[in-house]
């Protein structure tokens, strides 16, 4: 349903939108207000909420009013008072632990499509060393030990960063609402991580992988790392890609904001090899790749290393985001398509993410170039 038309007031940042009154006789103004912070200027973030309806009392002058105190400061925002309301409660409980800290985070961040995965995350890695920890007493040396443990256990810098991301976007979500402090005596030093790696397949890769596919005996599974390798698409997305999202008479494929990195949804095309991979699967779910009780799959990391392993594939080619750079390695080898187009059909929200792939691109203008070598007969043959 579309959001209801915003109308006007005669004061300036108030407005309102006509809404169904709660006892369902009719409509009624619901009256918002915008504002910036006194002396933040036009660089201070822009507050957009909901103030009150007609039949709670609510008009367009009282709500110029709230707006006007909220402005100075004088009264808190509908999102500072919520935190206050939220920090007196977890007063009340004690002192504050990590995993209760997580457990608010998990709540109020429930509806992205990064919360199944910080759940995966928190479960296996940083609940065993911080869940009964006080925020307070969080240390250095406790991210250390954490840290440690996982090198050893041969986990990726990615990875370990990854975790170390979330431990402090969790603290930091729990500073912003008042419910604790930086604790004095932690640090978080990140792993160094080479973001420039790119996977790229040799044509002995390409044909090895390509046999090690078609060997497979469960290729409704293999063919999601089929469908990887000719689209590129995230491994979020192919495991959230339902038959609703693939429009098979305008050749596109839905990415869906729900699952997509940036929540935004995007389309790119279906090309020929698509739609012959997609037509071959079976249909028993509305998930194209469905788990084995027809809801979404939630990983198909087994089956990826073993198609990789059966390939002969070095062990450090990653079996899902690999497929990913192999995709984008392989156009832009081709030297038929440029780094803004790569950008599109990736998804990438700037083009620096895409220009990791620029020395291949240099390197197809130089095997073009060369073309004249030949053509001219110059520098073909040694003096």
């Amino acid at each position: 349903m579309a959001a209801a038309k915003r109308g006007k007031t005669k004061y300036p940042g108030v407005f309102f939108r006509l809404q169904s009154r709660l006892d369902g006789l009719g409509e009624e103004r619901q009256y918002y207000i915008i504002y910036r912070r006194a002396g933040e200027g036009r660089s201070g973030k822009l507050i957009e909420e909901p103030i009150g309806r007609e039949s709670e009392g609510m008009s367009a002058a009282k709500a110029n009013r709230i707006r006007a105190l909220r402005a100075s400061g004088s009264e808190k925002s509908n999102t500072e008072r919520r935190a206050a309301a939220e920090a007196a409660q977890f007063a009340e409980g004690g002192p504050l632990t990590f995993s209760r800290l997580w457990l608010l985070y998990h709540e109020v961040n429930a509806s992205k499509p990064s919360a199944k995965g910080d759940a995966f995350r928190y479960r296996k890695h940083i609940a065993p060393s911080l869940a009964t920890k006080i925020i307070a007493d969080i240390s250095t040396a406790d991210i250390d030990i954490l840290r440690g443990r996982m090198t050893k256990d041969g986990y990726s810098p990615q990875t370990i960063k990854n975790i170390l991301g979330q431990i402090r976007r969790i603290i930091r979500f729990g500073i912003k609402r008042g419910l604790c402090d930086m604790p004095t005596a932690l640090h978080f030093e990140m792993p160094k991580v080479d973001n420039e790696r790119t996977e790229t397949f040799t044509d002995k890769q390409l044909a090895a992988y390509l046999t090690a596919l078609d060997e497979e005996p469960d290729q409704n599974a293999v063919g999601i790392l089929r469908l990887a390798l000719v689209t590129g698409m995230r491994r979020g997305a192919l495991l959230a890609l339902r038959w609703s999202d693939c429009d098979f008479e305008r050749d596109i494929i839905t990415l869906q904001g729900a699952s997509a990195k940036k929540g935004k949804t995007e389309f790119i095309p279906m090309t020929s090899a698509a739609r012959h991979i997609l037509a071959a699967l079976d249909h028993t779910s509305e998930f194209v790749f469905p788990g084995k009780d027809g809801g979404q799959r939630q990983d198909f990391r087994r089956i990826a290393r073993r198609v990789r392993d059966k390939a002969g594939l070095p062990k450090d080619f990653r079996p899902m985001h690999g497929l990913r750079h192999a995709y984008a390695s392989m156009l832009i080898s081709s030297g038929q398509v440029d780094l803004y187009t790569l950008q599109k059909l990736l998804t990438h929200e700037s083009p620096a993410m895409t220009q990791r792939y620029s020395h291949l691109r240099d390197e197809a203008l130089r095997k073009a170039a060369s073309v004249i070598n030949d053509c001219l007969d110059i520098g073909t043959t040694d003096k």
